[in-house]
């Protein structure tokens, strides 16, 4: 087979774009769904049902049945034709099941599964130099987390299903008369050319058909089947179960494909799949093309830059969220909060002693069944039972929930409902005697992959940059000081008495006063300010200590951020607020044994515990584990699982802080009350 020249009179290049702002001829099919409106809207392109003698274009979606009267009209009236569909990362469950899309790809010449014709990807992947630096990186970067989180077209896949032995041939099925077989030139006896031609490169190997997650659901049908009729044997496998394609990939020996998105994502994770068509991500060098050379496309390609061409530069992706055009990153972000907490809730929760209050923000946070009971939290439940970590048992298979480190815009003890919540199956972060998930993903960090690192250096620098603490946005007010001299500022950060991390995490300092004493003997000739937790200032929980004469300076309002600027050292028994210095490069001495201590990155004064001993993760390791794969992010706005960016987002995103706090004050007071 050899693609050579276009047909019907089309260019090799692509066309130029559409004049934007006005109206589009459409078929009705693009106003039934409200996604794939609004992203072509705010690309400029709005649908509209004006006369074609009015229109800047005609759309056509994809290659599909409907699309036909689109290129009539197109025909009819020279106007441009612009074929639009789904983008390559979909979302957790193919189109059939009501979910919208997150990103769609423009096309002004074709369409990217159509090797009849160029298309604007095939344009970028011919001609396009790809090679910028800062590109192919942010391309590596963008696979790296697609495998670390099984982030593929549908994502509603679970990682933790035991994988086949590995050592198989795969082979990947299509849905019947699927339009991206026939613009791959290909046909329903492909499928049965690449099953045999499977078992004769590999006579000794076990065959694993994949199917497609449409079949699976009962929307389409596949082309295989378990019949003898179909080529199966003994040495034959239909796999049909909910397996993330990365851990087949990882698996396989070959792969073989027709055209499927998944041979794309086979080259990304290393193969060299076997093509009986001619998807988009053929003839570039990448793949064993068995139906002949691909003239057209002779250019050979890395992994990196076929992977920015079709992830970053070809589509145009939508954030759901903040209703505005995104980058692919912020698509993953959104992808792999949804596909967390698609993978972890499914099968429900029983939640013991979570108080009333709480329960509305639990049922909406967590997205499946969650029924709550009284009592001591047993194995015997519908769903996982699961417990407010301060009322844990030590209980098997208890999984501990608690508030994350970014928590929201006010207080706990003011009744704030959290954008986020941890969930851990081990252990809780604040409880060093024994492991915690926490610790488990510290280590798995370190060393943080490269590709990965960028986010966090991200993430960090937005931190700083908006003044994020624990309780959300600081105070623009920079607190009082004393003029500096030439001693070193030390600042004491104190903690609520009954605090579960110094119940379970303090040595022999377990309050205020304590820890001031143990400054002044550790820092003799420092300036000690002190700082008492906010929730004892606002009278909400019992600590603090009388500090008059202990200390030089006591500071009980303005910016936390903003003292964190302005002193050398922060000590505190085991406060989240050590965290937060470590964050903004400010060296740290613990008393007790916090999440952040014992990794050698604090000054600590008690012993480190076996089992973080060894292990020596940077800050962006630790941040990592503490801010992203740690606790889940809930957005109220649209009422989503979402990443930690999103959820600082809504923390910035408040204007009226001050007057939505005090009106969320006064109802929850109004509660208390009732």
């Amino acid at each position: 087979m050899r693609i050579n020249a276009p047909q019907d009179g089309q260019s090799t290049t692509a066309p130029a774009p559409v004049s934007k702002g006005r109206g589009l001829a459409v078929t009705g099919g693009f106003f039934t769904n409200r996604r794939i409106h609004r992203i072509l809207t705010l690309a400029g392109l709005r649908p509209s049902l004006v006369p074609p003698k009015s229109a800047a274009g005609v759309l056509a979606w994809g290659m599909s049945p409907y699309a036909k009267r689109a290129e009539q009209i197109a025909l009819r009236h020279s106007l441009p034709l612009i074929r639009v569909e789904e983008a390559f990362l979909r979302g957790l469950q193919p189109g059939r099941s009501g979910e919208a899309p997150l990103g769609l790809v423009i096309d002004h010449s074709g369409i990217y599964f159509d090797a009849r014709r160029p298309s604007d990807l095939e344009t970028l992947l011919r001609h396009n130099p790809l090679d910028d630096a800062a590109l192919l990186n942010r391309a590596r970067a963008v696979v790296a987390r697609m495998q670390r989180n099984h982030i593929s077209k549908f994502s509603a896949t679970d990682p933790n299903l035991p994988a086949p032995p590995a050592g198989y041939v795969l082979v990947i099925d299509q849905t019947q008369n699927d339009a991206s077989i026939a613009g791959a030139m290909a046909n329903k006896s492909h499928f049965t050319e690449m099953l045999a031609t499977a078992r004769a490169d590999h006579p000794h190997a076990r065959i694993l058909v994949k199917t497609h997650p449409e079949t699976r659901h009962g929307y389409r049908m596949g082309h295989f089947s378990t019949d003898p009729m179909h080529g199966f044997d003994a040495n034959m496998t239909l796999v049909d179960s909910n397996h993330s394609p990365w851990v087949l990939l990882e698996g396989a020996i070959a792969v073989y494909t027709v055209s499927s998105t998944m041979g794309f994502e086979a080259i990304l994770a290393g193969h060299r799949p076997v093509t009986f068509g001619a998807p988009f991500y053929a003839g570039w060098g990448l793949t064993d093309d068995r139906l002949g050379p691909i003239a057209r496309r002779g250019r050979t390609l890395s992994r990196a830059q076929l992977a920015a061409a079709a992830l970053i530069l070809y589509p145009t992706w939508y954030d759901p969220h903040h209703d505005r055009l995104c980058e692919v990153e912020a698509v993953l972000g959104h992808l792999e909060a949804r596909a967390r907490a698609w993978r972890e809730d499914r099968d429900g929760y029983t939640a013991y002693r979570i108080s009333k209050w709480k329960r509305a923000h639990m049922r909406r946070f967590f997205h499946g069944p969650l029924h709550f009971a009284s009592g001591t939290a047993t194995a015997a439940t519908t769903g996982r039972p699961m417990v407010w970590a301060a009322h844990s048992e030590r209980t098997e298979h208890l999984l501990r929930v608690e508030d994350g480190f970014i928590r929201s815009n006010g207080l706990g003890a003011q009744l704030i409902p959290p954008l986020s919540l941890i969930c851990d199956d081990l252990g809780i972060h604040y409880d060093p005697s024994r492991p915690s998930r926490l610790e488990v993903l510290i280590t798995a960090a370190s060393p943080l992959p490269e590709a990965l690192r960028g986010r966090v250096e991200d993430l960090i620098h937005l931190i700083r940059k908006q003044g994020i603490t624990k309780y959300g946005l600081s105070s623009p007010i920079t607190p009082a000081l004393p003029p500096r001299d030439d001693r070193v500022r030390v600042l004491i950060a104190g903690q609520v008495s009954d605090d579960a991390s110094i119940r379970h995490g303090a040595g022999e300092i377990r309050n205020d006063l304590a820890l001031i004493e143990a400054a002044r003997i550790r820092f003799p000739e420092a300036c000690l300010i002190y700082k008492p937790h906010p929730d004892v200032i606002a009278g909400l929980r019992r600590g603090g200590a009388d500090a008059a004469g202990l200390v030089d300076h006591i500071i009980t309002a303005g910016s936390p951020a903003k003292l964190l600027d302005e002193v050398d050292r922060v000590m505190t028994i085991s406060s989240t607020f050590g965290f937060e210095a470590l964050l903004r490069g400010v060296p740290v001495t613990t008393a007790g044994m916090p999440f952040y201590a014992g990794w050698g990155l604090t000054d600590d004064l008690l012993p480190r515990p076996e089992r973080r001993k060894g292990v020596q993760p940077d800050l962006l390791s630790l941040t990592h584990a503490a801010l992203i794969a740690y606790p889940r992010y809930y957005d109220p706005v649209i009422n989503s699982p979402c990443s930690v960016e999103v959820a600082i987002a809504r923390m910035a995103d408040m204007p009226r802080r001050g007057t939505v706090l005090a009106l969320m004050d006064r109802l929850n007071r109004l509660r208390k009350a009732l």
